[in-house]
């Protein structure tokens, strides 16, 4: 239509292939190398971009792996041949929501969020991507120098665990290199990972065993504490070697664990037996009951009744997590979606998207909205079985990712503040609930922060809590007119004494770099340096030992050092000793660790290792003198 030999030559992509050339200096169209890094990383933002705006945002797992894979083999592109060592890619979302603005305007309204999130990605796998990098052309040294062509399955799993290289841009890399990877060593190594967790996880479930006929579970827990039952049928679970025992009754007042609500306990009454129930969850239809035994009687009536002080509980995190879910909307915006939740009778979990860390007062307007709209006491307005088009017509709000029937519940407190589709129990009315108190504000994932909360007598309890600890605080400063302003002044104060403390610490080694220089031995043209010293901490040593390497030429250097009462050992080495006497420092800190019961590594011109035998000190630097002596 264009008269364009390729799709990156048309005006899809021109608009970001501009932007790329702008951001990392370099032209499309002339290597042939660039060019491919150019088109990657076109092709892939829109992949990425349009996956996270539409909801899969990424992660280790399944769809959300995907996501990360194609983010990092386009990181690994602008790194490599485009010398973009900076996050770059969320610098192309702009352009691509300006495109998208009429055919996928989701990406438009959520750009913010999207930016947010490609940032963050990129962020934390550039940390890891060029020590990954430098692995990758060690293994590469090392291959060649065995005339071995294939990198091993450990190795590439090594890559994978360490420093989050997907098995496709290890094997890309590979390619580029002329190696290959042994894929199928790589997948062992994977299995047997699986198999370390699953291992502690490993349950043997027996068959169901028929009491009464009939497959039909009604669950009256929303109306009902208690109800008179039949067991339907058993089986016995084995997990770490326990035994539990699993029924499913024809009526129950127990709610299953689902949509982040916990699972009821409570009791059976079957004759003259009470059996605990320990648990519920789903298995398809039915509703199973972890319990703590086999009835003896199995065809007798059972009396069912729930812990209802436990419920209540769960009961107010859940209906405090819908008017949270509110409260964030109208602070934050309507970006907010809930992307997980726990709800159990201790607290609340709430996942939700927003692109940056609330603040103090963001935190406090959304805390003051959620007590206010329990003080108001708004009756729970439920609707079940409302065909579920109906439901979204009343400004329902269904949840990402949950799958739907054609009918649904929906749980509404005021119609023009909460209304959402949902399974769980909740209060009457929100002034059941007492009070709410947000505990913590985290991130969870790029794009994803979590709240946890408390309510009614935790949040009581919480509040009477961090009162105890104000007046404790209050007293160990004597009640100052200003408690802040004491405490201000008290962390001014440390400040200082540590900024002195670090001052005299640095003329410390200042004087310590001047005499180990001064009793440098000269070997031929190497200039060593083998001691045993004290220092404050490891940062302290790495930088004597850069201090050293700067200073003096042609060093071989070894500090055996006593670190705040545990050894830890340096090698340094010039590179030009490096060059000529092919010296390892990564090499020789090995051997020299196994003096302190201890292990480290590093470059060939720098390396470091800590371990636990202090009194190994002095046997680090007897061998180091013997090793320079073979210099």
């Amino acid at each position: 239509i264009q008269n364009k030999k390729s799709n990156y030559d048309t005006d899809v992509f021109t608009p970001l292939l501009d932007e790329v050339a702008k951001i990392s200096g370099k032209k499309y169209g002339e290597l042939s190398k660039i060019d491919i890094a150019f088109r990657v990383i076109v092709d892939h933002i829109r992949a990425i971009s349009l996956s996270i705006s539409d909801g899969q945002l990424p992660s280790n797992n399944k769809a959300g792996y995907v996501i990360r894979r194609i983010l990092r083999r386009a990181v690994r592109y602008g790194y490599t041949f485009l010398d973009l060592k900076e996050p770059f890619l969320y610098k192309l979302v702009p352009i691509l929501a300006k495109q998208f603005e009429e055919v996928f305007p989701e990406l438009k309204a959520q750009q913010e969020l999207v930016e947010k999130v490609i940032k963050e990605e990129e962020t934390a796998f550039l940390r890891t991507l060029e020590n990954g990098l430098k692995r990758l052309d060690s293994i590469n040294a090392e291959l060649s120098e065995n005339k071995n062509t294939t990198i091993s399955g450990a190795v590439a799993f090594e890559l994978y665990d360490t420093y989050g290289f997907p098995l496709d841009l290890t094997a890309l890399i590979a390619k580029e290199n002329g190696l290959t990877v042994d894929e199928k060593g790589f997948e062992q190594e994977m299995a047997k990972q699986k198999d370390r967790s699953k291992s502690a996880a490993k349950m043997e479930t027996g068959d169901w065993q028929i009491v009464s006929e009939g497959s039909d579970v009604e669950f009256v827990g929303y109306d009902e504490v208690k109800a008179e039952a039949k067991i339907l049928r058993y089986r016995s679970v084995k997990n770490k070697n326990k035994e539990q025992i699993q029924l499913v009754l024809d009526k129950t007042p127990f709610y299953a664990e689902s949509g982040g609500q916990i699972g009821d306990t409570g009791i059976l009454k079957v004759g003259d037996e009470t059996i605990k129930v320990l648990d519920t969850k789903k298995e398809n239809d039915l509703i199973v009951h972890f319990v703590d035994k086999i009835p003896s009687k199995l065809e007798a009536p059972v009396y069912a009744e729930i812990d209802n002080s436990r419920r209540r509980k769960i009961v107010y995190n859940h209906s405090a997590t819908h008017l949270l879910h509110a409260a964030l909307r109208e602070v934050l915006g309507d970006h907010v979606q809930q992307k997980g939740s726990l709800v159990s009778d201790k607290l609340l979990r709430f996942d939700f998207s927003h692109f940056s860390k609330m603040t103090d007062e963001e935190i406090l307007k959304v805390e003051r909205r959620v007590n206010e709209k329990i003080r108001e006491n708004i009756p729970q307005q439920e609707e079940r079985n409302i065909p579920i088009e109906e439901a979204k017509a009343k400004g329902a709000m269904a949840l990402f990712g949950e799958k739907y029937g054609d009918n649904v519940r929906m749980i509404t407190f005021d119609p023009n503040y909460s209304v959402e589709l949902c399974g769980g129990v909740h209060v009457p009315a929100t002034g059941n609930i007492g009070q709410f108190k947000i505990t913590t504000e985290t991130s969870v994932a790029a794009g994803i922060r979590r709240i946890e909360a408390v309510t009614g007598e935790k949040a009581e309890e919480y509040n009477l809590n961090q009162e105890a600890i104000l007046k404790q605080v209050n007293a160990l400063l004597k009640s100052p007119k200003d408690l802040a302003q004491a405490v201000e002044q008290l962390m001014k104060e440390k400040n200082e004494l540590q900024k002195a403390l670090e001052k005299e610490q640095s003329k410390q080694a200042g004087a310590l770099k001047d005499e180990l220089i001064k009793n440098a031995e000269k070997q031929n043209d190497i200039t060593v340096i083998i001691s045993e010293i004290t220092l404050p901490n490891a940062d302290a040593l790495k930088k004597l030992s850069f201090e050293l390497k700067n200073e003096v030429e042609s060093l071989f250097a070894v500090l055996a050092c006593n670190v705040d009462g545990k050894p830890q050992i340096s090698v340094v080495i010039s590179e030009n000793l490096v060059e000529n006497k092919d010296l390892n420092a990564g090499k020789i800190i090995r051997d020299l660790a196994k003096n302190i019961q201890g292990g480290g590594g590093g470059q060939a011109f720098f390396a470091t290792a800590g371990g636990k035998k202090l009194e190994g000190l002095s046997d680090v630097v007897s061998q180091a003198k013997n090793i320079a002596k073979e210099l």
